[in-house]
């Protein structure tokens, strides 16, 4: 299920979004203020984050431009009653994916909504190399350490975490990591992957039985937390 986070104060808009969102089948996530939209955006990773600009506490645009900065790269469409032109170029130049000016349809929101989320899932993020915790990771060299001592893993292990990277915060099911990660398509034998996980958490993971970073989620996968 998509994950829309409302960065929003005016109650009604609020009200009205959730209920057609929920109704389209998103998961709805509200924040009522610029500080709470930037720590839930940060701590929740939505698929996409409607923000509004003018917030208590923390402008809209100020969360945008924060957001960007700590690399965070959520399709952001920003929301605004005012019309000035201006504050459609700022918005467009920190980042935001697009902008919608109140009143606006709740069918064009949500057509231009799917469309950032098609051209995000389009978007392949190349990732070179990744630190959490003690580990480093060089994916151009097959190359990994933790505590600056090398560490030896395989293939496989290094598709797995880059996997987990790309979707870091998201609950990843086994039965995805076997269609991309080893392109079986409704592989039989899940088992295959908590074998390959518990391996790897001997590897990266200080104390491999109570993990840090690659939590299981019961009964759904895994979440990787670096």
């Amino acid at each position: 299920m998509q994950k829309v986070l409302i960065i929003e104060d005016e109650p009604a808009m609020v009200l009205g979004l959730r209920d057609n969102f929920e109704y389209e089948g998103y998961e709805v996530l509200v924040a009522r203020d610029g500080m709470e939209g930037l720590d839930r955006a940060l701590k929740d990773r939505p698929n996409v984050i409607l923000l509004d600009v003018m917030l208590p506490r923390k402008s809209g645009l100020d969360v945008c431009r924060e957001l960007r900065s700590k690399g965070v790269e959520t399709p952001i469409i920003m929301l605004t009653a005012r019309g000035q032109e201006i504050d459609k170029v700022i918005g467009l130049e920190i980042g935001a994916d697009d902008y919608v000016t109140k009143p606006f349809s709740i069918k064009e929101l949500l057509a231009r909504v799917r469309a950032a989320l098609r051209r995000a899932s389009r978007q392949v993020v190349e990732i070179k190399s990744y630190r959490f915790g003690s580990v480093a990771l060089d994916f151009e060299k097959y190359q990994a350490s933790r505590g600056g001592r090398a560490i030896d893993l395989t293939a496989r292990e290094f598709e797995i975490l880059k996997y987990f990277i790309q979707h870091r915060g998201e609950t990843v099911t086994r039965e995805q990591l076997l269609d991309e990660v080893w392109g079986y398509d409704n592989y039989p034998i899940t088992r295959t992957v908590d074998n390959h996980i518990a391996k790897l958490r001997q590897k990266v993971e200080e104390v491999p039985t109570e993990p840090q970073y690659i939590i299981t989620i019961h009964r759904s996968g895994y979440k990787f937390l670096g």
